[in-house]
């Protein structure tokens, strides 16, 4: 029993990583953060805005 004291007295107290609930939160951020960012880029003047870059880019007369 001593040993097990002593070898539990040794751990670190830091936190050693993310546990399995703070996982589920970031992970429910980052697709909370991409349904936001597609919601934006499907608007019509996002894609508008794009489609002239490209047709810029590519040379193409609009």
């Amino acid at each position: 029993m001593n040993r097990l004291l002593t070898a539990m007295s040794r751990r670190p107290r830091g936190d050693a990583g993310m546990t399995t609930a703070e996982y589920a939160v970031g992970i429910m951020a980052a697709c909370t953060f991409a349904l936001v960012l597609l919601g934006v880029v499907k608007s019509d003047a996002v894609r508008g805005a794009l489609e002239g870059i490209v047709q810029s880019a590519l040379g193409i007369a609009g």
